[in-house]
């Protein structure tokens, strides 16, 4: 994988870990600066006082060797266009130099990291190579609290850079309660939305399941059924109509006041205002997105919608052809992708036409929105298709992406009417036709 494709996995995964955040209810709020008693010594005279002032790192406590424990916070960290992150490393270093002489323990706090704050894979790398050996080397234990699958992945990318040595210091805890057996908890300066996660997390682990990924309609379904039956049930409830009801609401309402919103599809939304509007949806009620004040929330309902299909928009069946995009010979790519098309069930064409259509609407607004195609790409390419039979690997992201971007980027292309070689697509659709020589950059 090139380093732009596994910037986009980490985008991925940083977008999993957030709607499934979203999954236990956990709003997302202003960043919160450190109360005074947790950094007494800063003053505006600090050398690093623009970075600090954050209380990304804290110095607090000592584990049970009598080793001093340093914690790094991502829930503090400040969106990325806000943060010099060179003088972030270099604060690190100044931080650490005061006790790399001497045994010392990291805990890094992983809740909180999302696809807004995070530092570049590049940046990473460089600063992962700064730390040179006098940090390491005393350096007796890095806890990883709350890891997800972005930690797994990038532990992927990082691995071979680690030495086996340095690997074993590494260790994962599920819980905070898990530290308490290794150091003094009592010390840590554990920011409250970290603690806030943790209790969600252990209500789980009680007992507690959060709402299923997909709510099953009641059976038989409603007349007025959105979420959870398929696009031919919703055509014959809705006289003909191939454009699902909440797909054009939800559409309409976005095109309207949301093209510029920043970041359009990648805030998450409380689920129990989500599954509210869903079953107002279900029984055929209105609406008003506007008593909300959310302009993400019909953004995550038209994720939801997609999600909670029983076949995926693409179909079971075109899924090992998606997944073959990237063996294809980048300026063929775009007419595979109308080749793929073509065998769609008329419905799903005409649903994936409009969807694709005001998705290319929003990456031309993305000067103000900071969506492209490929962002929005990372966002929907795994609510378009997945296998018949469990979840998509991490391999399947990449293809995946890179479809659903050429699907958007090239939108007129793609879905145009232009005939030419080969077989005709539902609703008079042909695939084939020119191909942007720029597709070749894909």
């Amino acid at each position: 994988m090139s380093d732009l494709d596994l910037e986009k996995l980490a985008e991925i995964e940083l977008q999993r870990d957030e709607e499934e955040a979203a999954t236990l209810d956990i709003p997302r709020r202003p960043l919160a600066a450190p109360t005074s008693g947790e950094d007494l010594a800063l003053s505006m005279r600090h050398p690093f006082y623009d970075v600090a002032r954050h209380g990304i790192l804290q110095v607090a406590g000592e584990d049970h060797f009598g080793r001093r424990v340093i914690t790094f916070s991502c829930c503090r960290l400040p969106p990325s266009h806000e943060l010099n992150h060179k003088q972030l490393l270099e604060y690190l270093k100044y931080t650490l130099d005061q006790y790399v002489e001497n045994d010392y323990t990291l805990i890094y706090f992983h809740y909180g990291l999302n696809s807004w704050n995070k530092p570049s894979l590049g940046w990473l790398q460089s600063a992962y190579k700064e730390f040179d050996r006098k940090y390491k080397k005393n350096l007796k234990a890095l806890y990883v609290v709350h890891p997800t699958n972005f930690i797994k992945v990038l532990w992927s990318i990082f691995k071979p850079l680690i030495s086996h040595k340095f690997g074993k210091k590494i260790t994962y805890f599920n819980y905070l309660s898990d530290l308490r057996e290794h150091l003094k908890y009592d010390q840590l300066i554990i920011p409250p939305e970290v603690v806030r996660y943790d209790e969600k997390l252990r209500d789980l682990h009680r007992g507690k399941a959060p709402p299923p990924a997909k709510t099953p309609p009641p059976r038989p379904p409603l007349p007025t059924q959105q979420f959870g039956v398929s696009l031919q049930y919703l055509k014959d409830k809705n006289k003909g109509e191939l454009i699902p009801p909440v797909l054009r609401l939800t559409v309409t309402y976005l095109r309207e006041k949301g093209l510029r919103t920043e970041g359009l599809f990648r805030r998450s939304a409380s689920m129990l205002t989500v599954r509210e509007i869903q079953r107002l949806y279900n029984q055929g009620k209105p609406v008003n997105f506007d008593d909300y004040g959310d302009i993400h929330l019909p953004a995550v309902i038209l994720k939801t919608f997609l999600r909670e299909l029983p076949q995926p928009l693409l179909t079971f069946e075109a899924y090992e052809q998606v997944l073959g995009i990237t063996s294809v010979e980048s300026s063929l790519r775009v007419t595979h992708c109308r080749q793929i098309l073509s065998s769609l069930p008329e419905q799903n064409y005409a649903v994936l036409n409009y969807l694709m259509g005001f998705l290319h609407e929003v990456s031309q607004e993305s000067i103000f929105n900071k969506m492209s195609s490929s962002s929005l790409a990372c966002v929907f390419g795994l609510n378009l298709t997945w296998p018949s039979q469990g979840a998509s690997s991490v391999s399947a992201l990449v293809p995946l992406n890179l479809f659903t971007e050429l699907l958007i980027e090239y939108y007129e292309t793609v879905f145009s009417t232009q005939e030419a070689s080969g077989g005709h697509a539902p609703g008079g659709h042909t695939p084939g036709g020119h191909v942007p020589a720029s597709a070749e950059a894909k």
